[in-house]
């Protein structure tokens, strides 16, 4: 008996920590080159942050002085893109968007960049012949994120998708393409490769910030101004007026000043198009402070708040299974086909299954009595997008995501 409750316990706490994707953790994706990744100087002020802004890395590379680990989220001190990186673009962005959303909204952060970087890194089919012609010192930054720098925003995304909701994107990349006028239809067809890959819907905006305008890739503004023409959801953001540059010899990078100011120019743009007010009721969030309800060792929750890791429970990942078991192995959700699941369960009782959006807005309820092998339609009920599928009754959940075609 004892037993019994001890692991009906475990379930309940499970539970309460394994919610559906939060509709009040915003996620951006940020990529580029150089000045996505940051270069600027990383002073005092830029070493406290607000909890409730975080980043997910993305690096493989475990000797950075904060010691992070690919796939944890982190308190969002820089730097963000990579142990190579410094202060960049993203951190104001985050910053700003925390500071003007409801106290019950949280921001996160996937930064992917690497310096130097041609688009067609970021092209999905096309970036191998790139990566093996690059020189070694741009090789190693590759090699940070698996070899394969899309590949790697794209993993990362879906793992924040567990928690949170995709908002839009925010873009800073350019000068190693300088005067090439197929530029912004190739960043198109990056954009289209990332809103289907992660089954996002159809009004993602997407930002892409101008280069230095006193830099020697200036010329390329007048290219990147053309962006609008390739989508409804394609804005620019002006970096006029912007004038302190990092004096490294390159003449193209930012100073600290210079990227605080444009991640705030990012976010003023972003808040006009994305909606921030908080979701009613939801009161799962993918983000917590309090030790009692964190996620975190005793050891981690000693040390300081910019390395708290905050470790989300993964989803098992077998035979096709995604499920997330508790006390009872024999219950999961299984894909049988496009737009098809199947709710296994030993026994009968009454279920709990609720289909969210990519945008954590619960979409349709499924709720019933269920008993052993049951088929879960869910194309012709739903449009064309990728959800995520819960089942949770008395003693067991398990999620499940699907795209439905």
């Amino acid at each position: 008996m004892k037993k019994f409750i001890f692991g009906a316990a475990i379930a309940m706490a499970l539970s309460q920590v394994n919610a559906a994707p939060d509709p009040n953790f915003h996620i951006y994706l940020a990529f580029g080159q150089s000045n996505m990744e940051g270069q600027g100087n990383i002073e005092s002020q830029d070493n406290t942050v607000d909890s409730r802004f975080q980043v997910l890395w993305t690096g493989d590379a475990g000797w950075c002085a904060n010691n992070r680990a690919k796939g944890n989220w982190y308190d969002a001190t820089p730097p963000l893109a990579s142990c190579d990186g410094k202060l960049g673009p993203t951190d104001y962005f985050g910053r700003t968007m925390v500071e003007n959303m409801p106290a019950g909204t949280k921001v996160g952060v996937i930064v992917v960049a690497v310096a130097g970087c041609d688009i067609q890194l970021f092209e999905k089919n096309n970036y191998k012949s790139y990566v093996s012609s690059a020189q070694s010192w741009m090789t190693s930054r590759i090699n940070n994120y698996g070899g394969n720098p899309y590949g790697r925003l794209i993993e990362m995304a879906k793992k924040a998708q567990e928690v949170g909701v995709i908002k839009g994107i925010i873009f800073h990349q350019g000068e190693t393409n300088s005067g090439q006028s197929n530029w912004p239809s190739r960043v198109k067809a990056v954009y289209d490769d990332i809103v289907n890959d992660l089954g996002l819907g159809s009004d993602i905006p997407f930002l892409a910030g101008e280069v230095h305008p006193n830099g020697s890739c200036n010329g390329m503004n007048s290219i990147i101004a053309q962006l609008p023409k390739q989508s409804k959801n394609f804005y620019v953001v002006s970096a006029q007026g912007i004038t302190g540059m990092l004096q490294d010899g390159q003449n193209v990078h930012f100073d600290a000043a210079g990227y605080r100011e444009l991640g705030r120019r990012y976010a003023t743009e972003m808040l006009k198009h994305v909606d921030i007010s908080a979701a009613p009721g939801s009161s799962e969030t993918a983000v917590e402070s309090s030790s009692s309800e964190s996620p975190l060792s005793s050891a981690e929750t000693s040390s300081s708040s910019s390395h708290r890791s905050w470790n989300w429970p993964t989803v098992s990942s077998s035979s096709g299974t995604d499920a997330l078991q508790m006390h009872r192995a024999d219950v999961n959700l299984v894909s049988v086909g496009p737009g098809e699941l199947q709710l296994r369960i030993n026994g009968s009782e009454k279920v709990t299954v609720k289909v969210f959006s990519s945008l954590g807005k619960e979409v349709l309820d499924l709720s019933g009595n269920y008993s052993g092998t049951n088929s879960l339609v869910l194309g012709g009920k739903l449009s064309s997008g990728r959800y995520i599928v819960n089942a949770q009754g008395q003693t067991f959940r398990a999620v499940k995501s699907i795209t439905v075609k």
